[in-house]
């Protein structure tokens, strides 16, 4: 039986068409280059999912800058080297008329020292272990200009590389969520204190990127609702979005690791995290959720929430036509472990394979 899963879905303010709803959401694989070039591994990863019928496909973080480089293995977009190899993956993605979104990242305080030489910076003086001495530096005005500029530069390279669109990184912990979290974030200056001003990096990097590439060009953003550990909480979130939802944005990318997934201080609630959003405020712009879907019905509920887009992450590894099988009655995925050959199968690189043996109860073991 056919759902709203099979859909098109068209964006509003650039009328860009999206085949379905879904969407390969973004995920660390560690198969690039050394000097951030793309590898023919991680293209192959890429452009599998695009065959297998995902609607947009996003490649994994991005760093816009050297040192905002979070772990190896990464594709860059800090240097016009990366242009040309990025043209092979989005020409590719085309052919099966899917969107292809680059994720523009710093890491910030997670950016180790040990890969990019340089001390770590975030929005405050933190502690973290990818610095030498345990500490980050505090970004100061003239990093917090460079910062934005790299990432403008970074989404022009994006758009020259044959991008549809881009998606700032907001979430898990990295930079601009280390400017969002009052605990991480305890600026005395225009960038922090409340709300607006620990999100005013985040305001001026959009208008920024809007200044200098085509209106056609999607740009949306990637936020974590709670983060209990740097001070970003739901209340706070939904101030956050309610001031994206002024913007032009054209998407916003709610990251919940379980759509089901209640809040942990409004305990009260019987809402998710994506429905907290959609509720919360009107006008919003189109709503990505993400976050343990492997089912036709999980994919069911969250658009049920008011997403308007579905995110894939674990389930898009072993299933890389997740899009296509949910729609048959029977489809019932097993949720590992898996074997080695099993994910070669589907183009997944030897790299990540090894990486996904940090996750538990996700791989067999080699024999």
């Amino acid at each position: 039986m056919k759902t709203s899963t099979d859909t098109p879905f068209i964006f509003p303010r650039t009328g860009k068409a999206v085949k379905n709803r879904s969407v390969l959401a973004a995920m660390t694989n560690k198969q690039s280059h050394p000097n951030g070039t793309i590898s023919s591994t991680e293209l192959k990863w890429l452009v599998r999912r695009a065959k297998g019928g995902f609607g947009i496909i996003t490649t994994a973080a991005v760093h816009v800058s050297k040192e905002g480089q979070g772990w190896e293995g990464e594709i860059g977009l800090y240097s016009d080297q990366h242009i040309k190899k990025l043209k092979n993956l989005t020409s590719e993605i085309r052919k099966y008329n899917s969107l292809s979104f680059a994720q523009l990242f710093h890491g910030g305080q997670r950016a180790p020292q040990k890969i990019t030489g340089k001390k770590p910076i975030s929005a405050s003086v933190n502690k973290t272990q990818y610095s030498l001495d345990g500490e980050s530096n505090s970004a100061n005005k003239q990093e917090i200009k460079k910062i934005i500029r790299d990432f403008t530069n970074a989404a022009l390279r994006a758009y020259k590389s044959g991008f549809d669109g881009i998606e700032l990184h907001g979430a898990h912990g990295y930079l601009l969520a280390q400017f969002l979290g009052i605990k991480t974030n305890r600026r005395s200056d225009e960038y922090g204190g409340s709300i607006v001003e620990r999100s005013k990096i985040i305001f001026e990097i959009y208008k920024s990127i809007k200044k200098i590439v085509p209106e056609s060009f999607i740009i949306g953003i990637r936020i974590s609702p709670e983060i209990s550990d740097m001070g970003i909480d739901l209340r706070d979130t939904i101030s956050l979005v309610n001031h994206l939802a002024k913007l032009d944005l054209d998407f916003i990318h709610i990251s919940c690791w379980d759509i089901n997934a209640k809040s942990k201080k409004y305990i009260n609630s019987d809402l998710t995290l994506t429905e907290w959003i959609t509720k919360s405020i009107k006008n919003l712009p189109p709503i990505i959720s993400t976050g343990n879907i492997w089912t036709l019905n999980d994919v069911n509920d969250v658009l049920d929430q008011g997403a308007s887009l579905y995110g894939v992450g674990r389930a898009a590894i072993p299933y890389p036509d997740f899009s296509k099988l949910i729609e048959e009655e029977n489809f019932n995925p097993s949720k590992g472990p898996f074997t080695y050959d099993e994910l070669r199968n589907v183009d997944v690189g030897d790299v990540f394979i090894d990486y996904l043996r940090s996750w538990k109860g996700f791989i067999i073991d080699k024999p």
